[in-house]
């Protein structure tokens, strides 16, 4: 498994903060993986295929190593492009223990779009209690609730012209994320995904060049199965 650690991001949303980079291959079943993924967006997509094809980029226990030697409580985003390494539809959970590791004592935080399995729920679970945060990848505010049901933090995708804060069909409060609706606001200053005790959840209206099809994965109205 690749990835690559920017010490210093240039992303005005991260601001200045390390942010990491996972090959291609870490992506399981998600809804934008083919269109729709803001990662996919010209520069980063660039930086990405470099990362997946070997130009760029250390294997695994290099990278760990790297994030093992950030400044003590230094903030620092996981997979702005990709996500948390996996064998099939499994979460590798070895790789994710070594990362876990190397985040003590710093303040890591990602978001996962791997399957809600009871394998890789205990995964992230133990991630979490580790110190390193993973926000559960909604695709829409009914699978925030199923998400929000594990007990793990959840991000949602959002439709593109929701700019303000909403709630789930269950009433779960989504909290838009600050740096989108506060221009002097990053996530070097804001922190709110890497807070494992926080209520809400937190939502990202689609954006980037693949909008369109985000927002479509957004609005889709999922009915839950009730079991009898």
């Amino acid at each position: 498994m690749r990835a690559h650690l920017t010490l210093k991001s240039s992303n005005s949303k991260t601001g200045p903060i390390p942010v990491s980079t996972t090959e291609r291959k870490s992506c399981g079943a998600c809804p934008l993986k083919k269109s729709g993924c803001y990662a996919d967006d010209f520069h980063l997509s660039m930086h990405w295929d470099l990362v997946s094809s070997g130009e760029r980029g250390t294997d695994w226990d290099e990278h760990c190593d790297q994030i093992a030697a950030l400044p003590e409580a230094q903030l620092w985003r996981a997979n702005q492009a990709g996500d948390l390494p996996r064998k099939g539809k499994k979460i590798d959970r070895t790789k994710v223990r070594r990362l876990v590791a190397a985040n003590t004592g710093k303040r890591g935080f990602t978001y996962s779009h791997h399957a809600l399995s009871a394998q890789n729920l205990s995964t992230l679970y133990e991630a979490l209690i580790g110190g390193f945060v993973v926000n559960l990848s909604a695709n829409n505010l009914t699978h925030a609730d199923e998400c929000a049901d594990t007990g793990l933090p959840v991000a949602v995708l959002l439709p593109t012209e929701q700019k303000t804060n909403t709630r789930t069909p269950a009433g779960r409060h989504v909290v838009i994320c600050p740096a989108i609706t506060h221009e002097v606001v990053q996530c070097a200053t804001c922190g709110l995904c890497a807070n494992a005790d926080r209520v809400a959840i937190i939502g990202f209206p689609a954006h980037s060049g693949g909008a369109k099809k985000a927002d479509l994965v957004a609005r889709r109205v999922v009915i839950p199965i009730r079991k009898i």
